[in-house]
């Protein structure tokens, strides 16, 4: 019986190079998933997600000509207070969840929300971007370790304002995010990003050379 995929969930807050070290996972060959496209999926129009927060925070939310979700709309509406955020998350979070087990469990379905070429059991490795670690507590027992991406407020914010986000849309943005030490509690693994690129992809590469070398040991479900 074949083995089952090593499965990462890959965490960090905003700017803090989740991406660049997931790129650099699915270069090496990890199959990549990621939670965004899947809320992007959930979130396609006509869907019982999009119905949902059509209830709860306006019909104009959505374009009624197309049935697109207006994300800046919405993002205005359920941002503005802890509640408006939890009730956004109440509603969204069992959709996403649902598609990441699709995803995770049903190699023959192809929900499009995986960025790696291939069904999930043609990967050896799999990698989970998760950009919320707190709003997935106890939903994680799929991991067989959990890595989180850390990077100080400062340099996050070069990076932000490097990729064109506003400063303001930043800071309000990492308020809401778990920090890095939380993630530090949480997670098995640290790749600290706080040289250069190079040396965070070094990271990373001797992170995957270490586990090929014990042999990718899953953990016992």
């Amino acid at each position: 019986m074949a083995q089952r995929p090593y499965t990462v969930v890959l965490t960090g807050s905003i700017a803090s190079g989740k991406s660049t070290v997931a790129r650099e996972l699915e270069r090496l060959g990890a199959r990549r998933i990621d939670l965004d496209a899947i809320s992007r999926l959930v979130m396609r129009p006509g869907s019982p997600c999009v119905d949902g927060l059509a209830r709860a925070f306006g019909d104009d939310i959505v374009d009624q000509a197309t049935g697109e979700l207006n994300r800046g709309l919405i993002a205005q509406r359920a941002f503005t207070t802890p509640e408006r955020s939890a009730l956004l998350e109440k509603i969204e979070l069992p959709y996403i969840q649902r598609e990441l087990e699709r995803e995770l469990y049903s190699p023959d379905d192809d929900t499009g929300a995986g960025d790696g070429a291939g069904p999930a059991e043609d990967a050896r490795v799999r990698v989970v971007e998760v950009p919320l670690l707190d709003r997935m507590e106890g939903q994680l027992d799929f991991a067989d370790e959990l890595v989180c991406v850390t990077c100080s407020p400062e340099v996050r914010l070069r990076h932000a304002l490097g990729r064109g986000v506003a400063e303001e849309d930043f800071r309000r943005r990492l308020a809401g995010q778990p920090d890095d030490d939380y993630l530090r509690r949480a997670c098995d693994t640290e790749l600290a990003n706080d040289g250069s690129l190079d040396e965070l992809l070094d990271k990373v590469r001797a992170w995957w050379a270490a586990r090929e070398r014990m042999g990718w040991p899953t953990r016992a479900r």
